[in-house]
């Protein structure tokens, strides 16, 4: 067999399945043993259990499945036209909500075409052993992706190619064929430092490194508790993950809108009032957020984040009341709005002098304090 030509056709059928680059690589990520340990030790990865659930494992992609000697690793560009950054983050009033999860689920969609890549490799060769991951086993799929020549790591900790940036999902495809590997990519922020300074809450504590306790996106997506308070503030209007270190970062100028229809933005997102997006009952968060990401967190979580960014809103009338009909829900929930009817009491008080409980609050509202005060 020709390894090497199997090589070469194997990224062509992969860009015909929509991925915009292809890299192929060994299974040898010992270099990255020691650094995931004491990631671990230091109890970075929060209350995501998983990420110590399995050991060292994450680093041998052989043991994961038995007989691989060689991974595929894919991207796929997921920015989507109209993404609207800037007037999302500089309207209060707005929800923000991480780009990549605006459009359905990408977890499926890119777990399939990997399939379809494996079958295809399987057609020329006939059988062999591969298995399709998307985010769905413990794999340490950005040293994957950096060894097969997709990008290097950047400061923030996510993959960066100097021809498209990072707005793109990565996917591995693990195979017992020994492909002849591509050259891994080196580093190029140079002494960029822009993704650590616009950290909201400080969460890239060195560089590479993100303690992922105070990251917006696993604050917001991963933990379902109470966010401490010192947190709130700084998290804004964003209610599902957070994408200030990639928009900061020089690379991003380069990036390329995605193709992909399923990952634009879908037509219940299109005007993200907060308001609106906490009257949601249930049964509407669970069809509106149909297909997406979003739909995992539940909607108790969703109304926490929601509530957070209500807290951080300009003072209204609407937000107070929205609030307050979602108290006795949930003890988590309830922390929130009663930390969101807070700030909203506080900007009372620095308008009119006074302190005041929320159940008055309605009382001065409808005595004539103006609603954008």
């Amino acid at each position: 067999m020709n390894y090497q030509e199997l090589a070469d056709n194997i990224k062509i059928w992969a860009n015909d399945l929509g991925f915009q680059k292809v890299g192929i690589c060994d299974v040898n990520l010992q270099e990255h043993e020691a650094a995931l340990q004491k990631w671990l030790d230091a109890g970075y990865h929060g209350s995501m259990d998983w990420m110590a659930r399995h050991g060292m494992m994450r680093a041998r992609p052989d043991e994961l499945l038995p007989g691989t000697v060689r991974v595929i690793s894919v991207r796929m560009d997921y920015l989507p036209p109209k993404a609207q950054f800037a007037t999302n983050l500089v309207d209060p009033t707005q929800a923000y909500i991480s780009r990549y999860a605006l459009g359905r689920d990408y977890h499926k969609l890119i777990r399939n075409q990997l399939k379809k890549l494996g079958q295809r490799i399987e057609q020329e060769v006939g059988s062999f052993g591969y298995r399709p991951f998307v985010d769905s086993a413990p794999i340490l799929e950005r040293p994957l992706a950096q060894k097969a020549g997709l990008g290097w790591t950047g400061k923030h900790s996510l993959i960066l190619d100097k021809e498209c940036g990072s707005w793109f999902f990565l996917g591995e495809l693990l195979i017992d064929l020994p492909l002849p590997v591509d050259t891994p990519s080196e580093d190029q922020c140079g002494k960029c430092k822009a993704c650590m300074t616009s950290c909201p809450t400080n969460a890239i504590i060195e560089e590479g490194i993100v303690d992922a306790r105070r990251c917006i996106s696993y604050l917001t997506i991963e933990y379902d508790g109470v966010i401490p308070e010192e947190f709130r503030k700084p998290m804004g209007n964003r209610i599902y993950g957070c994408d200030d270190c990639q928009l900061v970062c020089p690379w991003n100028r380069f990036s390329s809108l995605t193709d992909q229809d399923d990952f634009h933005r879908r037509q219940s997102l299109q005007n993200p009032d907060l308001i609106a997006l906490f009257a949601w009952d249930e049964a509407s968060f669970l069809k509106n957020m149909e297909g997406s990401a979003i739909r995992r967190i539940g909607h108790v979580q969703w109304l926490r984040n929601l509530s957070i960014a209500m807290g951080n809103a300009p003072y209204s009338q609407d937000i107070v009341e929205a609030l307050q009909m979602r108290i006795g829900i949930s003890p988590v929930l309830d922390e929130h709005i009663e930390w969101a009817l807070a700030q909203q009491r506080q900007q009372i008080k620095e308008k009119s002098g006074i302190d005041i409980t929320h159940q008055r609050l309605i009382r001065v509202i409808n005595k004539g304090i103006p609603r954008d005060a």
